[in-house]
């Protein structure tokens, strides 16, 4: 019997193409993250003001995922890339104006207009690339391309650290470790703000620039078709059929916990960072490092789902997650960090296994179940904002006050403890084949 590829030859350059795409969108998630700690620092923002920003960024998944659907559902799924890419440039440049008017609301307004650019790419580019061959084979593809986000999350980080954080005036520290900027009189302040929040501009308008190029490429290119996934099928219909399964409706709430969980770790490790007395510049060098791991994994997690079954190793690394979360809970210092970087590891297959195991079947009614699966991203913008919450019950510091023991950085991380628990549970019952 011949061996089914992954990804046959005929369709091996629009593949390349589309999972091009997922490292464009994940340079935007990353390169977003840190942002969090840097318009807090320059704008003045409490932790919940400045987890607006995840807010902003994930909640334009939730708003736009179901439209971008429907989109493809009418038309076809590239012409569902080229709007998600022109609504991606979009978003980009109006970092522009929003520097210009020096307006944290206009900068969140930005972040969610990209992001209805990144929901179209993701609604359309997973089921696309879960059509391109075998269904048997269909989930070692989309973790094949799912494998070259992070990719594009390590460079954003880079350029996070090095055109960014490491540029940002207001972030400079005394000989004696406290803040200048708190120091200064408002107008020195306001000349700062200016300067760093261009710093902030420039390689949002840039990466804008970036994503017309893509636009103009694939506009150029000719993309295959499946007839089966791309036949117009009743929306009503299909969004009835996918919630009559437990499997899929469970898979879309352990991906809102997933979503969640990943954004917190990534964006949060810079506040543990800065607790134990390490600068915003010097932790990115963790967020990196959270990446070469979590690709490590993703490598690691694909070539195992050859001999292991997919809701088995879901488990397995959730597990894992959990127990390097507990250990940055309760075990604080380095070693606390250390676990808290080595979660990406886990957290690796998650996002794409659940994902294929939930649209696993779903033939035509994939591209309506692919939308709902992006619009649980919404567990990004949600609970990063709890966790701000948490880290304000003490005031704007991270150690505040203790609960449980430990400083409320520490226990913040309570909430993707929780989230692990609930993607296992997921990973185990469709082992056991109970969804």
């Amino acid at each position: 019997m011949a061996k089914v590829p992954v990804v046959a030859k005929t369709v091996i350059v629009p593949f390349i193409l589309i999972t091009s795409l997922f490292a464009l969108w994940g340079f935007a998630n990353d390169i977003t993250n840190p942002m969090v700690s840097a318009f807090k620092k320059v704008l003045e923002l409490d932790n919940f003001k400045a987890s607006l920003v995840q807010m902003a960024f994930y909640g334009g998944y939730f708003t736009m995922a179901l439209p971008a659907a429907i989109f493809v559902n009418k038309y076809s799924y590239k012409k569902g890339v080229l709007l998600g890419l022109a609504l991606y440039a979009i978003g980009a440049l109006l970092f522009y104006p929003a520097a210009e008017f020096e307006a944290f609301g206009f900068f969140l307004a930005a972040l969610y207009i990209l992001t209805f650019g990144l929901a179209f790419l993701e609604t359309t580019a997973n089921p696309y690339i879960l059509s391109m061959g075998a269904e048997e084979t269909a989930t070692q593809r989309l973790n094949l391309a799912q494998a070259f986000n992070p990719m594009g999350a390590l460079g954003g980080l880079i350029v996070a650290q090095k055109f960014i954080l490491g540029s940002l005036q207001s972030d400079d520290l005394n000989a004696d470790g406290t803040s200048v900027f708190e120091t200064l009189n408002e107008a020195s302040k306001s000349v700062i703000r200016t300067a760093d929040l261009q710093v902030i501009r420039n390689p949002y308008v840039l990466l804008g620039v970036v994503v017309i190029g893509f636009f103009i490429l694939i506009a150029m290119m000719k993309m295959p078709q499946n007839k089966e996934q791309e036949t117009k099928v009743s929306v009503v219909g299909s969004i009835k059929r996918l919630f009559s399964s437990k499997k899929f409706v469970w898979g879309v709430i352990a991906q809102a916990f997933y979503v969640g969980a990943q954004i917190m770790c990534w964006t949060y490790l810079y506040q543990y960072a800065e607790s134990i007395g390490i600068d915003n510049q010097s932790a990115v060098t963790y967020g990196i490092s959270a990446l070469v791991i979590f690709l490590t994994g993703r490598w690691v997690g694909t070539a195992l789902l050859k001999y292991i079954n997919s809701g088995r190793l879901l488990f397995y690394f959730s597990i894992g997650a959990l127990i390097c979360t507990l250990t940055t809970i309760f075990v604080p210092g380095m070693i606390g960090l250390y676990a808290l970087v080595g979660i990406s590891f886990f957290m690796s297959i998650m996002f794409p296994t659940i994902y294929g195991i939930a649209l696993e079947g779903q033939g035509e009614d994939a591209k309506f179940g692919a939308a709902f699966l992006v619009m649980a991203i919404v567990g990004g913008a949600l609970m990063p904002t709890l966790q701000g919450l948490i880290l304000d019950m003490g005031g704007v510091g991270y150690t505040d006050i203790k609960i449980l023991g430990v400083p409320e950085v520490n226990f913040s991380f309570i909430l993707p403890a929780s989230c692990f628990l609930i993607i296992g549970y997921y990973g185990i019952m469709v082992y056991k084949k109970n969804f």
